[in-house]
């Protein structure tokens, strides 16, 4: 992928990884560190804004919602306060809005646009425009037409800023829309709420109904920026860029605006041909990597061990140039074999006697990720710690804590000597509980209560593993203790806690979670923080001293065996281990509030995850193990 100067709405700037293949039919910008994403488009957004602003003009925005563009507008709340960037010349129309919905309500757009930009900047709050969710239905039809008409009468929306949903989605206008529809009231798709459900604490909160600008209102805007991120993102990306114009696909209909930009992340673009298979586009440049990747996926789609794989094979499928590259497809087949065989990583090939740390965001996702490799690294004597990052305090269902308040009520009652302490606890926990509304941030004991369930199910985890609690550090990272699903950004007192855990136990070795699907972004801020904290403490002359960093996934996706750096065996006991691991999760077994869009619960999409990893080795023609565990070595 090159990097070039592209005009994007007449402005000349620089982007990576812009495209210009007949399959992409919408210019799509590969952007690997999401920072640079949002500082890009920020800085489109700014652009206009100075541009209009010195014409004494206004500059009109359409702005989305949800986790995508948050960092696009943290990034415009920073130009703002050091660099006086003014939204005095700004209107700004909003996509959309749930139904029915309180403007005050935690889960309002309404109130997310105020709490994460608009109360940030200059903006007059007269210029604001959001859809109101609060009306009555009979108001809405003539609501939604009055939006219309106030966008027409600012001129027209001068940049639009999207994300996409897993349906292909933008704004609200889900599978079926129209490209003619207007700002109007639509019934939400299942996929939909279900993404939602874990805002609002449950599928069944989420409203049915919500208020959209239409594919039409949308067209209309003369620039477009839709921003994706994610491996979860990656199949409908694909489909909107490369597929054809489709009603159940919404984002599609963009392919016919004469001014859109795809921005996508690393993770959202895997599936892009220009990514997943460039030799089917134009000539490459072969070097190993890419050539386990051609030889991977020829054996996959041909259905055959990679060592019985012919010059036929690869003319038919345009790849006669590796095997040129090679002198022949015996040389180009054993070469990847080789490669992937030297992957293959037993106890034995393990590292031994080495201080590591497992950084886990989650008081989970060690077990669930990693729980293979940490029994057999405490088997090998290496000296663990299981950093947990986060409380993980959200994810305890009410019902839990109203479990274990009983428990300690009965406990205090038939053993201790019925203390008052407790009652009371029971007394103020109960009450705010009854009161409860779905979303609402709970009351400091309730908190505790959460966090302290999920500290103990890790400590048992990893006691299944071998270690116990003098293992385990709980960081309770502070941008985590919103008490809400949505966090803050990862800050300086964040990585001041990482750092200080680094220097005090000096690690040669650590695991960092790199699993970039996590629906609220907690495993890339977590990591966000340890990148920041390694950065920070192995510098200058302590640089000779920085651990080498294994990278994990499992929770939410795996590592194809491509990408991976080490691929570690696990034997039947190995695996069931794991899984018993997985069920002292208690709070978090059988159903767990975020479960996203696999409604497995996490043992079976581990143990499923870990047998296909292993069996896609033995169908290339490579040793056949019962399960297998990915990792890369960043």
């Amino acid at each position: 992928m090159s990097a070039g100067p592209v005009r994007v709405g007449g402005s000349p700037f620089v982007h990576a990884g812009v495209t210009g293949t007949a399959r992409e039919r919408i210019p799509t910008v590969i952007i690997d560190e999401h920072g640079a994403m949002a500082r890009v488009v920020a800085q489109r957004i700014a652009t206009l804004m100075r541009e209009r602003s010195a014409a004494g003009q206004t500059l009109v925005l359409g702005l989305a919602t949800g986790s995508t563009p948050i960092g696009v507008y943290r990034e415009l709340i920073r130009l703002h306060r050091e660099e006086g960037l003014s939204f005095r010349h700004v209107v700004s129309f909003n996509l959309d809005e749930y139904y029915p919905m309180r403007a005050d309500s935690i889960h309002s757009y309404h109130r997310f646009m105020w709490e994460n930009l608009f109360s940030h900047v200059d903006i007059d709050a007269a210029n604001v425009n959001i859809p109101d969710g609060s009306l009555a239905r009979a108001d809405v039809d003539a609501a939604c037409a009055a939006y219309e008409a106030k966008i027409v009468a600012a001129g027209g929306i001068d940049f639009q800023l999207l994300g996409i949903g897993k349906t292909g989605h933008i704004g609200f206008n889900e599978p079926g829309s129209g490209e003619h529809s207007r700002t109007r009231l639509v019934h939400l798709d299942s996929i939909t709420r279900r993404d939602a459900a874990a805002d609002f604490f449950g599928e069944e909160n989420v409203p049915r109904e919500a208020l959209t600008m239409g594919i039409a209102t949308i067209m209309a805007a003369r620039e477009v920026a839709i921003l994706a991120t994610g491996e979860h993102k990656s199949g409908i990306v694909r489909r909107s860029v490369e597929g054809e114009i489709d009603r159940a696909v919404a984002a599609t209909f963009l392919q016919r605006h004469p001014n859109t930009t795809f921005y996508v992340d690393d993770a959202a673009a895997v599936d892009l041909t220009r990514v997943a298979t460039p030799w089917l586009l134009d000539e490459v440049v072969w070097d190993e990597p890419l050539a386990v990747r051609a030889v991977t996926w020829l054996a996959a789609k041909q259905k055959k061990a990679m060592l019985k794989l012919t010059q036929a094979d690869y003319a038919e499928n345009n790849l006669t140039s590796l095997v040129a590259r090679h002198g022949s497809p015996g040389a180009v087949n054993g070469l990847v074999f080789n490669v992937l065989g030297a992957k293959i990583r037993g106890k034995s090939k393990l590292p031994r006697g080495l201080k590591t740390i497992c950084f886990s965001p989650h008081p989970d996702d060690d077990v669930i990720s990693m729980g293979g490799i940490l029994r057999k690294f405490v088997e090998n004597e290496n000296d663990m710690t299981v950093a947990y990052m986060t409380s993980g305090n959200i994810a305890v269902f009410d019902h839990d804590v109203r479990r274990y308040m009983d428990f300690l009520l009965r406990l205090d009652s038939e053993r201790i000597g019925d203390g008052t302490a407790v009652r009371q606890l029971a007394d103020t926990v109960h009450a705010f509980l009854q009161r409860k509304q779905a979303g609402d941030v709970d009351i400091p004991e309730v908190q505790d209560m959460k966090r302290i369930i999920r500290e103990s199910e890790a400590v048992s985890g990893i006691e299944v593993m071998g270690l116990g609690k003098e293992h385990a550090r709980f960081l309770n990272l502070p941008f985590y203790q919103t008490g809400k699903v949505r966090k803050d950004p990862i800050g300086p007192a964040d990585v001041a806690i990482v750092a200080e855990l680094l220097r005090e136990l000096q690690p040669d070795l650590i695991f960092v979670a790199g699993d970039l699907s996590d629906p609220h972004g907690t495993h890339r801020m977590c990591k966000e923080a340890i990148d920041r904290a390694v950065a920070e403490v192995y510098t200058g002359a302590h640089a000779a001293k920085r651990p080498e960093i294994w990278l994990y996934r499992g929770a939410w996706q795996e590592w194809p065996i491509t990408e991976a750096t080490v691929l570690v065996p696990l034997s039947q006991e190995e695996l069931t281990l794991k899984i018993q691991a997985i069920f002292k999760h208690q709070s978090q077994k059988d159903s767990a509030p975020f479960p996203g869009q696999d409604e497995r619960e996490f043992w079976q999409r581990v143990e499923q995850r870990n047998k296909t990893t292993a069996k896609q080795l033995d169908q290339l023609g490579l040793a056949e193990y019962f399960a297998m565990e990915a990792y890369v070595i960043a």
